[in-house]
């Protein structure tokens, strides 16, 4: 039991599966919502679809919106974290 306290591996496991749970919800919400508009944007084609000769660029586009909510998201949550005095 020294273990599981001494070096809060109960925390690391709840926040390694909240934080794999969150990367599905921005996934989902990247797919579902955010690319909806962009593809209302860009009619008659897939955003996924969009290729610059070998380069997939839409699906890159993609990931890159994903990553970039998911860090926002990790940012904010450190912010608060740090704000209500957590380490």
């Amino acid at each position: 039991m020294d273990f599981i306290t001494k070096y809060k591996v109960l925390g690391m496991a709840v926040a390694f599966i909240i934080g794999l749970y969150l990367g599905a919800l921005v996934q989902a919400l990247v797919n579902d919502l955010i690319m909806p508009i962009i593809q209302f944007a860009v009619p008659g084609t897939m955003w996924e679809a969009i290729e610059i000769g070998p380069f997939r660029v839409g699906h890159f586009f993609g990931a890159l919106v994903t990553f970039l909510i998911v860090a926002l998201v990790i940012f904010i949550i450190v912010k608060m974290a740090n704000r209500w005095g957590l380490e």
